[in-house]
């Protein structure tokens, strides 16, 4: 594993701070609006038999990590988080598909080299926001971890026109400007994309699918 810089070790204490406490409230408030989860999944162009190798990044309480299992039945699913809180609850929410399911502790770096074109797809569900200015970076090492011809899937906030609501959002780690698809669409070829509004247009949502 390359060498992570020292701002990266703050944003990493950072997050497991966040979510120390968020951890206890995430399942209960996120679904209000974490939106475009459950349909990402579906949009995903694998056959559901197949027997897959599937990286989440960020897979917090394993909300998708468990509709993952579920979509597709043989695959083999790892689940990335650097909050021991949000994996153990991800761990209690799994565990009837252990025998599928890894979970590993870690923050995702660009220069990791253990998951070089290993995975099948690649899933990014309201994590990319959060990662500051990391985001880019693992966008492509998504892309050195993906096999050649597979996918990545992202959901994720995407802007809003109110200021205030920006900011408000900045204050709770997340940059929302329209910047990931753009940089998804320059590195991977699209193959699904849609923009979706939020509470009557305060906010907009992107869900993005593209290939190796």
């Amino acid at each position: 594993m390359s060498t992570i810089e020292i701002s990266d070790h703050k944003q990493v204490h950072t997050i497991r701070q966040y979510y120390r406490w968020q951890s206890k409230i995430y399942d209960a408030t996120r679904w209000s609006f974490l939106f475009g989860r459950n349909l990402i999944i579906k949009c995903i162009p694998l056959d559901v038999k197949g027997e897959y190798q599937i990286l989440e990044v960020g897979c917090g309480t394993g909300h998708n990590l468990r509709n993952l299992a579920l979509h597709f039945p043989k695959a083999r699913i790892t689940g990335l988080d650097a909050s021991a809180d949000m994996l153990s609850i991800a761990q209690n929410r799994t565990r009837q598909y252990s025998e599928r399911i890894q979970l590993v502790e870690k923050p995702y770096v660009l220069g990791e080299e253990g998951f070089r074109e290993q995975y099948d797809l690649v899933l990014f569900s309201y994590s990319l926001t959060m990662i500051n200015p990391q985001w880019e970076e693992l966008l492509q090492q998504a892309y050195n971890d993906l096999k050649p011809g597979g996918f990545i899937a992202v959901v994720d906030f995407h802007n809003s026109r109110f200021n205030w609501f920006k900011r408000h959002m900045g204050n709770n780690h997340v940059r929302m400007d329209g910047h990931l698809l753009p940089a998804l669409s320059k590195l991977y070829k699209t193959v699904f994309v849609r923009i979706l509004k939020a509470y009557a247009g305060v906010w907009e949502y992107v869900l993005f699918v593209g290939r190796k």
